[in-house]
């Protein structure tokens, strides 16, 4: 949020950026998704949907999970949220305890951990690495166990943010195998299922019942401003997880939840905004060695290259100024995902306009530091 303030600044006093920064879709919703919304608004019938979401729209959600992965999850699982991070709220609150141990990987989106703590549950720091693509296996959670004691959750985030790195289905079998053999309650972020460049991501809730899955129409369905998310309940938090829902936000917006029945029927032009990513990330993937920043993560999806940039200086931060300030190239530094090892990193959205992620490469090839 730093540097997208600093890049509006830099913006209203007259200088251009390349926003490299911003982890959201520069596409518009789905043109079927705007018309039922205009549709919903000319009905003029808004008012509250029950704390669990309309009926319509958890049943698409169920036969998404069906015909995405044959995983057979009932609508009365579905909970529909105010955006991921209403959900994200809602199953820590339902799954621990003040004063639970719960395991977030380093780097990984900080809001997990800021959540937790707010909610006085003790975050456990899992760090990980390029040597482990920056995500969690059994031996490293069996490693912080001995060293730190038992744990009660795991957030896991395949593809991750800021990494973009996924686990295949063997590793997230292995991981979700894990956590079901130590009474370890997984909650898995699949908010960006869907923008995959090899191999499809695998959902956690056809490995463990006990699984709490969160989704979200932002970044594959491109409605980031609708507010709109879910969480997939197991069946013993269903319950507690409505009640919840009602008292922390009645319900998710009527308007967004009516529109988005119809982001199932659009993926025709979804996929088209998935090519471009692809497109988009190849231009990265060349272009960051071409300028001398070529230790990359595997970007297996979402729309980010986590890259170490320490040889260019030992502040990440100090760095993404003086690239924002120089070159009007906004990037993330990765000290807000990792705190202890961040500011050897940057995080490079590739989000936005395949042309501005070619003119971004052109400079940063011709910055002579």
């Amino acid at each position: 949020m730093e540097v997208m303030r600093a890049a509006e600044e830099r913006e209203t006093a007259g200088g251009d950026v390349l926003h490299l920064e911003v982890g959201q879709p520069s596409t518009p919703a789905p043109s079927g998704v705007i018309r039922a919304a205009h549709a919903a608004l000319d009905s003029d019938v808004l008012g509250y949907t029950t704390a669990a979401g309309l009926e319509a729209l958890r049943t698409r959600i169920a036969e998404h999970y069906r015909s995405w992965y044959g995983a057979d999850v009932g609508p009365e699982r579905v909970i529909v949220t105010f955006g991921a991070s209403g959900a994200f709220v809602l199953a820590f609150l339902a799954a621990f305890d003040a004063g639970d141990r719960v395991v977030v990987t380093t780097p990984g989106y900080p809001c997990y951990r800021n959540a937790l703590q707010a909610l006085n549950a003790e975050v456990v720091t899992l760090p990980t690495s390029a040597e482990t693509r920056f995500q969690p296996s059994p031996a490293l959670l069996e490693d912080l166990c001995r060293r730190t004691g038992s744990v009660d959750g795991l957030v896991l985030a395949s593809p991750s943010n800021p990494s973009g790195t996924m686990l295949d289905g063997p590793s997230l079998a292995a991981v979700s195998d894990w956590c079901a053999d130590h009474g370890v309650r997984l909650v898995a972020d699949e908010i960006y299922h869907g923008i995959t460049f090899d191999e499809p991501a695998p959902t956690a809730l056809s490995l463990n019942s006990d699984t709490l899955v969160v989704n979200s129409f932002s970044k594959y369905f491109s409605m980031t401003g609708w507010r709109l998310g879910w969480l997939v309940a197991p069946p013993d938090l269903v319950e507690p997880v409505r009640r919840l829902a009602q008292n922390f936000f009645i319900s998710a917006p009527t308007v967004s939840q009516i529109a988005a029945v119809a982001a199932f029927d659009c993926h025709d032009e979804l996929q088209a905004n998935v090519a471009r990513y692809a497109t988009s990330r190849s231009v990265l993937l060349d272009g960051l060695p071409a300028a001398g920043i070529d230790s990359l993560a595997p970007s297996d999806g979402a729309f980010y290259v986590y890259a170490a940039v320490d040889h260019l200086g030992p502040d990440s931060q100090a760095l993404c100024r003086r690239w924002l300030d120089e070159l009007g190239v906004a990037v993330t530094p990765g000290i807000d995902f990792d705190p202890a090892e961040g500011h050897r990193y940057a995080r490079f959205s590739y989000a936005g306009a395949t042309d501005d992620m070619a003119e971004a490469m052109r400079r940063l090839k011709a910055w002579d530091g």
